[in-house]
């Protein structure tokens, strides 16, 4: 006898069965995801691992500034049950707050660090979360969320430039393409000529 269950289906009873879900929605044979309440994160994620779910591939946010909320992305992978599944959970944007899951995927220091850098998320448990990841001596709010004003931050960071509508040539030096041609011609000429 065999079991006629696809990996989704193991991974939708698994989930349903250890947590309540506000929202479920099957992407393809290979990916899932699921809403949950923030306070069940954790318990989940363990859940996961523990079955099987033992690479976290992502962790990011998505800024909901007119519900004044962070969606919380979470996707993690199994190897011998090729499902994608996604837990997501949205927190209060206004003191932004996710217990690190450090103890569950060690992995996430880095995406911890990355999130708090790019949104604001704090990762109390995640020792390293405010240490500078990729926007070095950064002094403004966190670029991805949806309130920050590139033009504004460029206008005060860097000098103005002005642009000429025309196009001039500021060398007069052969272009790439003469280059290449000379290039061919003299290569054909040790050849001894065109064959």
């Amino acid at each position: 006898m065999t079991n006629s269950m696809t990996n989704v289906e193991f991974v939708q009873n698994l989930v349903k069965s250890n947590v309540k879900v506000l929202k479920e929605h099957v992407t393809d044979q290979y990916q899932v995801h699921f809403v949950v309440e923030q306070d069940k994160v954790h318990f989940l994620l363990n859940i996961l691992r523990n079955a099987g779910w033992i690479q976290l591939s992502y962790l990011s946010a998505v800024d909901w500034p007119e519900e004044n909320k962070f969606e919380l992305v979470y996707i993690v992978f199994n190897w011998d049950k090729p499902v994608y599944v996604q837990i997501r959970t949205k927190i209060d944007r206004e003191n932004p707050v996710m217990n690190s899951i450090l103890p569950i995927y060690p992995g996430c220091k880095y995406y911890e660090r990355e999130c708090h850098e790019f949104f604001g998320v704090k990762f109390p448990g995640n020792p390293d979360y405010e240490k500078q990841l990729i926007l070095e001596n950064w002094d403004d709010i966190p670029p991805m969320r949806k309130d920050f004003d590139p033009e504004a931050y460029s206008t005060r960071k860097f000098p103005q430039r002005e642009y000429s509508e025309t196009y001039i040539v500021q060398s007069e030096g052969k272009s790439k393409i003469a280059k290449m041609e000379a290039r061919t011609k003299r290569a054909e000429s040790l050849r001894g000529g065109k064959k």
